[in-house]
Parts: C-alpha cells; sequence; structure tokens
C-alpha cells in the first residue's frame, strides 16, 4: 500500500478501509502524481474515482484561485464524485474549497459565491460551460489538472463540445487525465487536440467484462416478458436490482406494472426533476427499495457496492452499454448476477457480445424455478436462422419488379427476415412429427 506525504491521506485511506489499492489506482497514482498526462481505461466498478482525486489531493499547493477541474457526464456522478472528495478532504488541517456545479441548482447563489474561486471543481459539462464561458465568472485559467471523467459516455451524450470550451480557457501545460470504460474512435480527435504524447493504460485482462458476473439468458419468444420478469424476482428474491429499459416511458409503465404486481418499485429516468432524482437517489443508498426499474442514466449513475442483479428487460441498443449495465452489480471484488430477456432478433447482438468474450448460461423458467434451458447452443440456432434467412432472400428477390422505388432495399431484408421466421417455425413443425 502506497504512502503519500500529506498525511491526512494516509490517514482518510485507513478510516475509509482501503486495504490494497486497485489495478488501476496502482497503474495510474503514481504516474499521475509526477505529472504525466494519462488515459485510464478499465472496466465499471475498477476504482477510477480515487485514481485521480488522490494524485489531485496530494499535488494541491497552498495557493489560491482553482488548481484542478473534474468534470463528469451526470449530476449523480459529479455528487460521488463530491462526497469522495470531501470524504478526502475532511481531515486536512486547512479547509480545501471543493465545489460542485450541476443542472437544476440556485444559478444566482452559485455566481455569487464565486466572488471567491474555489480551489477544486468537480461538474457536469454544461453547467460549468455556463460559468466559465457564458458568465465568466468562474476562473479556470490557473487550473493544474484537468480530469474527464466517463469520456465515453460524455462523446455518446455529445458533451464534446462544451468540455472542449472549457479545456480551450485553461494552460497548455494542462495534465490531463481521461477515464473511461472504452476507448471510441469519436474520442480520438479530442485526445490528440489537447494530450501531448500521454500515457495510456487499459487495465482489461483481455476482456471488458467483470469475471464475478454470472451472465443469464432467457428465451423470452412468444411468452410474455412482464409475467416472465414478475416470475424471476419472485424466484430470484434480489437484495437489490437495477431492471433496465430502453426508453422513460417504456420504465414508467414497467414501474406502475410491478408496483401493481405488489413490488415497491423506485423509477429513475431522465424526467424526474432534480429535487425528485436527489430524493430518489438517496433512498436507494440507504436501501429503502429492493427493486429499481431505470433507462441508461442510471448506468453510470448509480454507483451502489450492493447491487446483486441486473436485469435487462430490453437489451440496450448499443452493445457497449450492456458492459455498463452489467457494471452495476459484481462491483470492488464482489459476485453479481446479470439476467437478460432476448427473442429471435436478438442473436447479431448476442455476438456482438460474443467476440466480448462475455459467457452465457442460458436458463428457462418453468414451475417457479430457474432451470437450464433445453436450448443451450444458441451459436447452432443462429446457424439454422442464417440459412433460412439466405433461403428467403432468395424468395423475395423475385417478387421485385425492375422498377424499384428507393428504400426496397430495406424494405425487401424485412419481408426476407419475416419470411425466414415463418420458414423456421415450420421446419420446427416438420422435425417435430
Amino acid at each position: 500500500m502506497m504512502k503519500f506525504k500529506k498525511e491526512y491521506l494516509n490517514e482518510v485511506i485507513k478510516e475509509l478501509g482501503f486495504t490494497e489499492f486497485t489495478k488501476i489506482q496502482k497503474a495510474v497514482i503514481p504516474k499521475a502524481l509526477a505529472g504525466k498526462s494519462i488515459v485510464g481505461c478499465s472496466k465499471t466498478g475498477s476504482g477510477k474515482t480515487h485514481s485521480f482525486l488522490l494524485p489531485i489531493f496530494e499535488n494541491l499547493e497552498d495557493i489560491a484561485g482553482v488548481q484542478a477541474v473534474i468534470t463528469t457526464p451526470t449530476r449523480e456522478l459529479a455528487e460521488q464524485i463530491y462526497i469522495a472528495a470531501n470524504l478526502l478532504a475532511s481531515k486536512s488541517a486547512k479547509k480545501i474549497d471543493i465545489r460542485m456545479y450541476t443542472g437544476g441548482t440556485d444559478r444566482a447563489k452559485e455566481i455569487k459565491n464565486l466572488r471567491s474561486q474555489p480551489t477544486i471543481v468537480i461538474g457536469t459539462p454544461g453547467k460549468l460551460q455556463d460559468l466559465v464561458i457564458k458568465e465568466k465568472k468562474l476562473f479556470i485559467h490557473t487550473t493544474k489538472i484537468f480530469v474527464i471523467d466517463e469520456a465515453d459516455m460524455a462523446l455518446e451524450e455529445g458533451f464534446l463540445v462544451e468540455i472542449d470550451q472549457i479545456g480551450s480557457q485553461m494552460p497548455k501545460t494542462l495534465q490531463m487525465l481521461v477515464f473511461s470504460a472504452t476507448i471510441p474512435k469519436g474520442l480520438e480527435p479530442f485526445l490528440k487536440k489537447y494530450m501531448n504524447n500521454p500515457e495510456f493504460i487499459f487495465i482489461s485482462n483481455n476482456q471488458m467484462y467483470n469475471e464475478s458476473i454470472e451472465h443469464i439468458l432467457i428465451n423470452s419468444k412468444y411468452k410474455s416478458k412482464k409475467k416472465l420478469l414478475v416470475d424471476l424476482l419472485k424466484i430470484t428474491n434480489p437484495f437489490l436490482v437495477i431492471i433496465f429499459a430502453n426508453t422513460k416511458t417504456k420504465v414508467i409503465e414497467l414501474a406502475e406494472f410491478l408496483k401493481h404486481n405488489g413490488f415497491k418499485i423506485a423509477e429513475i429516468h431522465g424526467d424526474l426533476s432534480v429535487r425528485v432524482r436527489k430524493q430518489m437517489m438517496r433512498r436507494v443508498r440507504n436501501l429503502e427499495f429492493q427493486y429499481i426499474v431505470a433507462t441508461d442514466i442510471a448506468a453510470r449513475g448509480i454507483d451502489i457496492d450492493d447491487v446483486s442483479h441486473v436485469i435487462n428487460f430490453e437489451l440496450p441498443t448499443d452493445v457497449e452499454f450492456y458492459v455498463h449495465r452489467t457494471g452495476r452489480t459484481g462491483r470492488i471484488g464482489k459476485s453479481g448476477i446479470a439476467i437478460s430477456f432476448y427473442d429471435f432478433d436478438s442473436y447479431d447482438y448476442l455476438d456482438k457480445l460474443d467476440s466480448k468474450k462475455i459467457k452465457f448460461n442460458f436458463k428457462d423458467i418453468k414451475n417457479g424455478e430457474l432451470i437450464d434451458s433445453k436450448v443451450r447452443n444458441q451459436r447452432e440456432k443462429k446457424q439454422f436462422k442464417a440459412k433460412d434467412i439466405d433461403k428467403a432472400r432468395l424468395l423475395v428477390k423475385k417478387k421485385v419488379n425492375k422498377n424499384v422505388k428507393p428504400g426496397y432495399k430495406k424494405k425487401r431484408e424485412k419481408e426476407a427476415k419475416e419470411l425466414a421466421k415463418k420458414l423456421s417455425r415450420s421446419s420446427k413443425t416438420r422435425r417435430k412429427r
């Protein structure tokens, strides 16, 4: 366990119960302390937050003005970093001015309080841009360390423009620490613009998923997914489960359905007001709920070590978000279970997950039990489907006239898939006979 020059940090680390740093912390902290700019890439829940907070506190100087700026895509993540930062500062003999800036707060009061500048700034890109660029009240030209947390999510949410504008107000000698679960192509131009020869640190063990999570697939074809979900919750009786859907409309619908079936539900989505979301998150952290229904806004917004299960009522449209969602369980050495419903149209999606070397167990729900599925070889089933689609494409192609309209290829492919389903069913019926 490494020691820090500032003794109060060693005291806090001991009180927090840190007996050993995680892999990403061991790799990042020494280089960050030496002033190196870093791109750190590791799986969700690996301890990235303290990888940048500890070097920031160790390198703080006894001078006025902003020394570190940390930006993160969501209010919840900003709040988690703010709490962690205040815990580290709690033993310091001299008060360290740490301020958080996110949407939905008292803007006028924040601007008034900026008559004095904070030492450490934590906030969401839009809010920081407002205070730095529009209002010109938050002065970050003195910044020594700029942290971009969950950079791939910032890219997905379209925040790079704001982050770019914020970064342009900082000195050229800036140390940048960029952390992410993945490094998508779209992020590379931004990194090249601001980072000169950074140190890339990948902690992956040849995979981007957590080995302590058991991944289960349940076929929902020809079944009521809502009924399957109710049966599944009764069978597993999770300590704390997050149930993911792809839209806020579906989350609201699903939450109402589960409440009607006797479950006490917390729902988290983008339509909730800041006050309600904060209240809900506080109650979730206090373990007042056993069941949470959420959109992907919670995939990186809920940082709770006690999540025992994650259920994908709907598979996320982006394969990377499968990793982010399931990463809410099995955190910091604990085991977890991720269960997803799939159907006929999910096979190509599952192939992409296969490429990440995620191992799945196929299960069914029968007589109030979760049992091994009779259809264990998903790949064999997929190959049968591919053969049917090839045949269907030929049949559909014959129907196409020479005078075609725009978009006919997509229409023809859709018809082929529908026909393939029918071929698959009729073949299955013949085999039974």
